[in-house]
């Protein structure tokens, strides 16, 4: 989990929408909510991935923001020995069959540089269709959990994989207005990378 600064979410009071922004301001919008009486169900989107965020909200604020995941992924970068922490080198194990392991031993820079230009290369080629994939399944995600019981989700979500925005926006229209303006916003950003990704 990113440090929750650098996480964008939004958090939402059953259809209603509670916040948006970095993790740790939409945690304390959201704790202050449920102390003064919020209803829920409170769930709380990654803005990239639509997935949810768990949160433990039990005992004061500052308690709450302390049981962040990022207080592990911290802890444990800092106890990590070998690697280029402040290049931001992650060691990590990777298992390959013995001839993969000679052929990039073959090669000049060691098998770290060109595993490294490998998936570089594939970033930039295969990257604008993988972002449109992963852009499209986040609105997916929001949906069904958001829309799911909503009138119109089925045919939505078939307007969305198909492209069709016009149908799209039409069968959202009726559906409650912090969720139609999310779900509108996250398909317009899933389309807008399909039609980069060519």
């Amino acid at each position: 989990m990113p440090h929750p600064d650098s996480t964008s979410c939004t958090a939402f009071d059953h259809q209603n929408l509670m916040a948006s922004g970095a993790l740790a301001d939409v945690v304390r919008a959201a704790k202050q909510a449920l102390d003064a009486g919020a209803s829920g169900p409170l769930l709380i989107f990654d803005d990239h991935s639509s997935r949810q965020i768990e949160v433990d909200f039990r005992g004061t604020v500052d308690e709450v923001l302390g049981r962040l995941p990022h207080a592990a992924a911290v802890a444990e970068s800092t106890s990590r020995g070998p690697g280029r922490p402040k290049l931001g080198v992650v060691p990590r194990e990777v298992t390959l069959l013995p001839r993969h392991w000679d052929w990039l031993g073959q090669q000049p820079g060691g098998a770290s540089a060109v595993l490294r230009r490998l998936i570089e290369q594939t970033m930039r080629h295969g990257g604008a269709k993988e972002r449109a994939r992963q852009a499209v399944e986040s609105v997916d995600r929001f949906m069904r959990v958001m829309a799911g019981d909503l009138a119109g989700y089925e045919e939505a979500s078939r307007a969305l994989y198909r492209g069709e925005r016009e149908r799209f926006t039409a069968l959202t229209t009726a559906w409650p207005a912090d969720v139609r303006t999310h779900v509108q916003r996250l398909a317009a950003i899933a389309w807008d990378e399909q039609k980069d990704a060519g």
